[in-house]
């Protein structure tokens, strides 16, 4: 069943259908909300669990002008800068929770990118990783973050320029 269906069911407070659009989204929720937290799975996991409280109680205001994908991570989104809003400055240090590497090639190119994206701003996170990890295009990528497109386009350029000093042992 695609996501259009599932919303006008869970807008109708049919839980199933809810439980659905979850199952087939959180991955991706959970991913950004990854990222955005600089590796901090734990935090990453209760933002995404805020983050699918609030659209189950917002579903009825979803207006379909959108995807539903993008208005979920607008909410994740949110959800994270409401966070940092309330840390402490002491507590804005680099909250990195490293993998293990296991000696494999790609996991530590994994972690070096990781590493490298937790350097770049928030707005920079979230830009590169809705239009290159999770696939959205620069519009509605703009649009989940409630930016303009220009700015937007700012964010990834600016980003992706931060990455590449960073992995070939720069600093930003």
């Amino acid at each position: 069943m695609d996501d259009s269906a599932l919303v006008s069911r869970a807008a109708a407070k049919d839980v199933a259908a809810f439980s659905m659009l979850a199952r087939q989204h959180q991955s991706k929720v959970r991913g950004l909300l990854v990222r955005l937290t600089r590796g901090n799975h734990t935090l990453a996991d209760d933002l995404a669990q805020e983050t699918f409280l609030e659209a189950w109680r917002g579903i009825g205001n979803f207006r379909g002008e959108s995807a539903f994908a993008t208005w979920l991570y607008r909410i994740a989104y949110s959800r994270f800068l409401m966070h940092a809003r309330k840390r402490k400055p002491d507590d804005q240090l680099d909250e990195w929770e490293g993998e293990t590497a296991s000696g494999e090639g790609a996991a530590h190119a994994r972690i070096d990118l990781e590493r490298a994206m937790a350097k770049l701003s928030a707005p920079e996170r979230a830009a590169l990783t809705l239009c290159f990890a999770l696939g959205l295009s620069n519009t509605e990528a703009a649009d989940a973050l409630e930016m303009p497109l220009g700015t937007l386009k700012s964010h990834v350029l600016r980003g992706r320029e931060k990455l590449k000093t960073i992995l070939e042992g720069g600093t930003p």
